[in-house]
């Protein structure tokens, strides 16, 4: 009987001299991990090289490479802090009960650890870093001709980066918090907030608390949701379940309330191929979990939510969160406003650690009043 034939591969970058070359390369650099992903990077440079791409496709792959790494180096050494990013307009004074909502907000989660990110602007960006304060604060600041650098509570912190392209900064933004707030803004902050919706909606972003917040009375985001559910929902372009993926609110204990209890007894999950995996802080009782897979037994193609007894050997091998209790489920990778709701409900549970407390000393009236900086008139 005649040996079965390997198929041969087809070289990476279309000619095996160039694969070679680039496997010697990325030998001699010593890289061990995630050795596929740099050989991958490398083939890609290749085959740009090739493509006959004009000078600007170079410079702008070239350009967001180059900041992305930056970032991803300013935040290597924070993975570990919870973060939330705080978006709003540039042009709001100091004087403006708005800005002291987001100094507010970014001082309460401060008290329990929580950096902010902001763009590292005027404003509500401001804002966000002067009540986070030096310890807390991360900037990813934009480079405009019309706009002023980095604002005073970051411009000489290293935990600062400047980016040439907005879809770099975004990302970014994005990518490193773990909580959102929205105040209002222009364009740009309701270009952030339907991105943060979309990436939410579509599961193209872990699941985070998303707060839309607004000061008493004010009626920006009230108005806005009217108008989302008069023009986008009555057309059936989203489902009434989006709603649960974000709050809005006028209260700063119940935005910052909304953001510490996401992670009360949630922590983390992923997908392990068919299987989402969600880990949490304490295993729910087998009736807690009965009771979750008879509620959300629409979010399940198959079975439903059971407990698992351990990690399963895709994450055991990458480390991943292995000492966490967790559940599974096969998830049908399109309800993820209903995703967010069991999220809610595992929060809720009997069995979940209690809510983390609201810093006495960063509660709303130990706060100074807000003044208006000599700058702002």
């Amino acid at each position: 009987m005649a040996a079965r034939r390997t198929p041969r591969r087809a070289p990476r970058t279309g000619d095996e001299e160039t694969d070679a070359l680039l496997d010697q390369l990325v030998a001699a650099l010593g890289v061990n991990a995630n050795h596929d992903q740099v050989l991958e990077l490398f083939t890609t440079a290749v085959k740009l090289a090739g493509d006959d791409a004009d000078r600007l496709d170079l410079k702008l792959a070239n350009v967001a490479l180059k900041e992305m790494r930056e970032g991803f180096q300013l935040f290597a050494p924070y993975r570990g802090r919870r973060k939330i990013t705080m978006f709003g307009s540039a042009r709001t004074l100091p004087s403006d009960p708005l800005y002291g909502q987001a100094r507010d907000l970014a001082r309460v989660l401060a008290a329990s650890s929580w950096d902010t990110v902001t763009g590292a602007g005027p404003g509500i960006m401001a804002a966000g870093l002067e009540g986070a304060g030096p310890d807390h604060s991360f900037g990813i600041n934009i480079r405009l001709p019309f706009e002023q650098g980095a604002n005073e509570f970051i411009a000489s912190d290293p935990k600062l980066v400047s980016m040439k392209y907005f879809f770099t900064r975004k990302l970014l933004l994005i990518k490193e918090s773990d909580g959102y707030a929205v105040l209002p803004g222009g364009y740009g902050t309701l270009d952030e907030a339907f991105e943060l919706l979309t990436l939410s909606q579509t599961g193209k972003a872990m699941p985070a608390p998303i707060v839309m917040l607004e000061v008493p009375g004010g009626t920006y985001w009230r108005a806005w949701e009217e108008w989302v559910h008069a023009e986008v929902e009555a057309r059936h372009l989203i489902g009434p379940t989006d709603r649960h993926i974000y709050l809005i609110t006028d209260d700063v204990a119940e935005a910052a309330r909304e953001i510490l209890w996401f992670y009360r007894n949630y922590h983390s999950l992923r997908f392990v191929g068919d299987t989402l995996v969600i880990r949490l802080q304490v295993r729910p009782s087998d009736a807690e979990i009965a009771a979750l897979s008879e509620e959300f037994c629409d979010l399940c193609t198959t079975g439903g939510i059971s407990a698992l007894d351990g990690p399963l050997p895709a994450e055991a091998r990458n480390g991943d969160v292995t000492d966490l209790p967790r559940i599974a489920l096969r998830f049908d990778r399109v309800s993820y406003a209903r995703l967010r709701l069991l999220i809610d409900a595992l929060n809720r549970l009997p069995s979940a650690p209690p809510p983390p407390p609201i810093e006495r000393a960063a509660s709303l009236g130990d706060l100074p009043a807000v003044e208006a900086s000599p700058s702002a008139s």
